[in-house]
């Protein structure tokens, strides 16, 4: 039970919101666990990424996941791209998934803020939030939302309004005003005018601690990965840095203290998290349907070119093919994986019609007979006794997996069919994650104290060149590294740092393979960002894609 008047975060940033939150998703929800409390949100800056993770990890621990987003709002329209007027451009406002249709439309306004408002930030707009509010609880964020900067400026009844016109909105039990105080002069001042825009208006009230990072004494680490993100030196005084130390996860007793004039605001946080119920679906497949010829039904058609492809591939045929492509067949029609096949079946075609290098196929694909009468594969199954079932099983409920290697050089012309024929809004490349690894967290927290680079470096080149090596695990093979840590207080300060920002996301990048196919717009399934060169991606990545039952194909380079 919680302790009264009890409490739930609803201001939360993860690792996700990168090189701005050091909140592993682990440790929030663990010491959310930890603290006694029974729900807390995710609130990435714009972004969605680490929604499913966040989501699975806080249902395994027997917490309930709030999905969230503090997005952009754009001062004026998402798509203007003035230059001036810096991080004025656009104010913060936090959104939270009451139900699934709030899930849906807050992907919706996540996938906008990339897809038309990209200005240095994904933006979003007054006209998409009246156009998608439905099924979402909004929070006036922090000292950069709309209302807390006009109140900053003295500017009490444009404040008033702005809150009204959000209310009005989103609803009247659909929109609160956040309280917070993290030790800083400014929100001391607006606060008392937040309270009376809620007295006069009937606006509700919640209390949020804006979290960053798990623990206070993460404030250390945490300063210095914000100096990675903005290029900086801890020793630079102008830099970027969270005064005061406050922004980790607090208990519901540190929030009671803070807010003892506003209790019903602590009440309201745990009020809203039992009203937010949102349902990840797994495992529920949502493959698009290929467009057979006339007369022929999908599993007809399939037929057909597998007995087309049985005839060519052997000349005398022996009983023992047309068993084993009858068996395979069952069990692809019986798993619903028919136009899976159809459509792997046609981007390869496309490609050896347009004299594109195919590659034989590999992997547990090769198991299949139906896959070598297609042509997907021309390695013979039964030649080389391999197993269908490591490639499909009735047994084990999974996608097929088929990967499929092309020209490096024309790689992309098979991309630019599949989108053609596909759609372009239904067909998108895949999101991966560069991480703080071992060596490169060792010279990035170096160059943030300033300490000698020849140091830093021989520091880094202690650790073993082996793939998935840690900081920890390098301790334990490197003597010399450990003796370097045990000796030498300024390493070991460097090592310790290192270790607590070890893994975090550092930047995006586009998959080198994956191309997601979906049966409608991607956006109605999963949430699309934007890559270094324009390009549009999907904010989930590619096991996490599978996982939701969405099709995904490894379509890869190869010299």
């Amino acid at each position: 039970m919680m302790s009264t008047p009890g409490f739930a975060h609803l201001h939360v940033h993860t690792e996700y919101s990168l090189l701005d939150g050091s909140n592993k998703i682990k440790e929030c929800i663990a010491r959310t666990k930890e603290l006694g409390m029974d729900s807390v949100a995710i609130t990435d800056h714009g972004v969605m990424y680490g929604v499913i993770d966040f989501y699975k990890e806080a249902l395994a621990a027997g917490v309930k996941p709030i999905i969230g987003c503090e997005v952009y709002v754009a001062t004026g329209s998402r798509f203007d791209r003035e230059t001036a007027g810096g991080e004025d451009r656009y104010n913060h406002l936090v959104l939270l998934a009451e139900n699934n249709t709030g899930y849906q439309n807050l992907i919706r306004l996540v996938s906008i803020g990339f897809q038309e408002g990209y200005y240095y930030r994904p933006q979003v707009d007054k006209e998409v939030l009246q156009q998608y509010h439905e099924g979402l609880i909004a929070l006036s964020a922090c000292l950069a939302g709309e209302i807390p900067r006009l109140l900053a400026r003295g500017f009490y009844e444009e404040a008033k309004k702005a809150a009204c016109w959000y209310r009005d909105v989103f609803g009247a039990d659909h929109f609160y005003l956040e309280l917070q105080d993290h030790g800083l002069d400014e929100q001391q001042r607006i606060n008392p005018s937040i309270l009376r825009i809620s007295q006069e208006t009937g606006i509700g009230l919640v209390a949020t601690n804006d979290v960053h990072y798990t623990y206070a004494e993460d404030m250390a680490s945490h300063d210095v990965l914000l100096c990675i993100q903005t290029g900086k030196k801890l020793s630079d005084e102008d830099r970027m840095r969270y005064e005061g130390g406050q922004y980790y996860l607090k208990s519901p007793e540190e929030m009671q203290e803070l807010f003892p004039y506003a209790l019903s605001a602590l009440e309201n946080t745990v009020k809203i998290a039992e009203r937010c119920n949102v349902e990840i679906r797994f495992h529920e497949r949502k493959l698009p349907v290929f467009d057979t010829p006339a007369p022929y039904t999908s599993e007809a058609y399939l037929r057909k070119l597998c007995d087309e492809g049985l005839k060519r591939r052997y000349q005398a045929q022996a009983e023992e093919h047309r068993d084993r492509l009858e068996y395979e067949l069952s069990v692809i029609s019986g798993m619903g994986f028919v136009d899976y096949f159809l459509i792997v079946w046609d981007f390869i075609r496309y490609a050896k019609e347009q004299h594109i290098a195919v590659g034989p196929g590999r992997g547990s694909a090769a198991g299949s007979i139906v896959s070598y009468c297609l042509g997907i594969t021309d390695i013979d199954p039964l030649k080389y006794q391999l197993l269908f079932e490591r490639f499909l099983n009735p047994e084990r409920i999974s996608m097929p997996d088929i990967d499929v290697d092309f020209c490096f050089e024309r790689r992309q012309e098979v991309i630019n069919y599949v989108i053609e024929k596909y759609g372009k809004e239904k067909v998108s490349q895949i999101v991966t994650f560069g991480t703080l690894q071992a060596k490169g967290v060792i010279r990035d927290v170096g160059r943030v104290m300033d300490l000698p680079y020849a140091r830093v470096d021989a520091i880094a080149k202690m650790v073993p060149n082996e793939l998935g090596i840690t900081i920890d695990k390098a301790l334990k093979l490197n003597p010399d590294l450990r003796q370097a840590y045990e000796e030498d207080p300024q390493i070991k300060a460097l090592i310790d740092m290192g270790m607590r920002l070890e893994g975090l996301p550092r930047h995006t990048s586009i998959h080198a393979a994956g191309v997601v196919i979906c049966r409608a717009p991607v956006y109605e399934y999963v949430p699309l960002s934007r890559g270094s060169d324009g390009e549009m991606t999907t904010q989930y990545t590619m096991n996490t894609l599978e996982e939701l039952g969405l099709l995904k194909m490894d379509v890869r380079n190869v010299r």
